[in-house]
C-alpha cells in the first residue's frame, strides 16, 4: 500500500510503499476512501506536540470501509464504512476514564501521533474507537467531521455550559472547525460572530454566506457583546482580545491542542467572573452525539480535495489559509 511518511519533524512527508498492516486483537484494517488534513497535522509535522511516534502516517479524520477483522473484534462487519477520528485507545484503568473523561486518559493512543493514520491507502484501528458512518453522503465530506466536526461540537458544549446563556457566539479562525460549528450553532439558535484574519475579505465573505449575523478581523472588537467565544486559531494573542470582547461572566474556550503562549494581560479582563477553559480531545460519546446531529441539521462541509501524494500541498496551503473550509486527501 502507499503512505505518506512523516520521517524527521520539520520535514517534509515522503512517499512510500509498505506491506498492508494485518489487524491485532480487537482491531480493524480499513481500506481508506477519505481523509481530512486537520491543523493538528501541521502541529506534529513541525514538533509542536511532543514525542510523536517516528516515522509515522499522519491524519485523524478518516473514512473508510472495513476490510479485516483482528481476532475479537465486534461490533464492525467487513464493508462497513466507518470513521476514524483523534482519540485512538484508551487504557480504560486510570482515574480519568473510569470517571467518564476518557479525553483524558493517562495513557491514550492517538491516531496520526502515536499511530499509524490515514494518510495512507490503509490503515488499523481499534474497534472500539471506529463510528460507524452508514451509506448517506460523500466519504469526502465525511471526513473533517471526525476532528474539526467533533473538537468544534466539545467546545460548544463547553462554552455552554461555562457561559450558561449564549445568545451571541464567537468564533476565532473560520476555519475547518468554525464553518462547521457555525451552521450547527445558528440551526439552533445562536447569533454567531466570525472573525478571521485581519483582512481576510474571502473568509470573511465565506462566514457570511454560512449564516453568521457578522464577520471581521480578529484584531478588532464585535459589534455587540459576546456571550462566549471559541478559540480556534492557535493563537494566544488572540485570549485576552476574546476576554475583552465577552460580557460579565462570559467564557472564552481555547479549543486548540497547541497554541502559542498567552501575553499578559490586565486582571480587569478575567474579573467579573469570565471564564477560560481549555478542550482536550473528544470523547466517544462526542462522536456519537455529533454525528447523529450534523445530519438531521442538515451541516455541510466545505472540502478542497487533494490527491494523497499531494499531501505536503495540502498541509502547506492549510497554513498559508488558502482555501475556505477543509482539506481532504483521497487516495
Amino acid at each position: 500500500m502507499f503512505a505518506m511518511v512523516l520521517k524527521t519533524l520539520g520535514g517534509p512527508l515522503e512517499g512510500e510503499e509498505r506491506i498492508a498492516p494485518l489487524p491485532g486483537p480487537g482491531e480493524v484494517r480499513i481500506k481508506i476512501e477519505a481523509c481530512g488534513v486537520c491543523r493538528t497535522d501541521l502541529h506534529v509535522v513541525d514538533g509542536e506536540l511532543p514525542k510523536p511516534r517516528l516515522p509515522i502516517v499522519p491524519g485523524h479524520e478518516i473514512v473508510g470501509r472495513v476490510e479485516a477483522l483482528g481476532a475479537g473484534a465486534s461490533g464492525l462487519s467487513v464493508g462497513e464504512r466507518v470513521g476514524v477520528p483523534w482519540l485512538g485507545r484508551t487504557c480504560q484503568t486510570c482515574g480519568p476514564c473510569v470517571a467518564g473523561h476518557e479525553n483524558l486518559c493517562d495513557s491514550p493512543e492517538f491516531t496520526g501521533y502515536t499511530r499509524d493514520g490515514g494518510y495512507a491507502a490503509e490503515c488499523v484501528a481499534d474497534a472500539r474507537f471506529c463510528f460507524p458512518l452508514g451509506e448517506k453522503g460523500e466519504s469526502a465530506a465525511l471526513a473533517p467531521l471526525l476532528c474539526a466536526g467533533l473538537i468544534g461540537w466539545r467546545a460548544f458544549k463547553i462554552a455552554l455550559r461555562s457561559a450558561g446563556r449564549v445568545e451571541n457566539l464567537g468564533l476565532y479562525g473560520f476555519g475547518a472547525a468554525a464553518h462547521l460549528l457555525a451552521q450547527i450553532a445558528g440551526k439552533q439558535g445562536h447569533r454567531v460572530f466570525a472573525f478571521t484574519r485581519p483582512g481576510d475579505a474571502r473568509g470573511q465573505e465565506f462566514a457570511r454566506e454560512l449564516g453568521t449575523v457578522w464577520a471581521g478581523g480578529s484584531d478588532g472588537p464585535p459589534p455587540e457583546p459576546l456571550d462566549a467565544a471559541i478559540i480556534f486559531a492557535p493563537v494566544g494573542a488572540l485570549v485576552p482580545l476574546a476576554l475583552k470582547a465577552v460580557r460579565k461572566a462570559g467564557a472564552v474556550v481555547c479549543a486548540g491542542i497547541h497554541m502559542s503562549d498567552i501575553p499578559s494581560f490586565p486582571y480587569a479582563l478575567l474579573w467579573e467572573e469570565r471564564q477560560i477553559v481549555s478542550v482536550a480531545n473528544l470523547t466517544r460519546r462526542d462522536g456519537v452525539e455529533f454525528l447523529r446531529l450534523a445530519p438531521e441539521l442538515g451541516v455541510r462541509t466545505q472540502i478542497a480535495p487533494y490527491p494523497l501524494r499531494e499531501a505536503n500541498r495540502a498541509l502547506a496551503d492549510l497554513r498559508a489559509g488558502a482555501f475556505s473550509g477543509a482539506a481532504v486527501l483521497i487516495p
